[in-house]
């Protein structure tokens, strides 16, 4: 999959799969629409979004919403006829990188039952709802998820430490 994948500021080339990070949150929007998933406070300044395009299409999206050394990943949806190809696992990546560079040591994230497998096996462990909510309150997703608790129960709290990212072990 190595072979596909490049994380660039430059135009990809057909057959290429590259993840860039991206301010244009219309194709940011439209992605999240298509998967009809939240796009509340997507606007919010200190939001980093990735997009994995095939080519010229986009094809996932990826947020992160930084708080100081913590972060909430949000929002991570890949085109339906791209699953199956590690795109996922390739803007989680991307997504961890992006938060690390920002000074988080912890990540956080809610998600459906149906995909705990999927974060567990990237390294995500399951936390209580409200570990989550405290630690990352003023993030959109969290103040979505405050406002609505209907929509919040169907959601699981999963963490992450990348505390040790970047570090060279000896």
């Amino acid at each position: 999959m190595q072979g596909w994948f490049a994380m660039a500021l430059r135009r990809p080339r057909p057959g290429e799969l590259v993840i860039a990070q991206s301010r244009n949150l219309a194709a940011v929007r439209a992605l999240l629409e298509a998967g009809d998933m939240i796009t509340y406070g997507i606007q919010w300044p200190a939001a980093c979004y990735l997009i994995a395009f095939f080519g010229d299409d986009p094809v996932g999206v990826v947020g992160v919403e930084p708080k100081i050394d913590a972060a909430l990943v949000r929002s991570l949806y890949v085109v339906e006829s791209m699953r199956r190809r590690g795109i996922a696992g390739l803007l989680m990546a991307a997504a961890r990188k992006a938060a690390h560079t920002r000074g988080a040591r912890t990540l956080y994230l809610f998600a459906p039952p149906g995909v705990r497998k999927f974060f567990e096996r990237i390294g995500f462990s399951e936390v209580g709802a409200e570990r989550v909510l405290n630690t990352m309150r003023g993030a959109p997703e969290v103040e979505y998820y405050q406002a609505h608790p209907s929509a919040l129960a169907l959601e699981l709290a999963f963490a992450l430490d990348i505390s040790n990212d970047g570090l060279i072990a000896r």
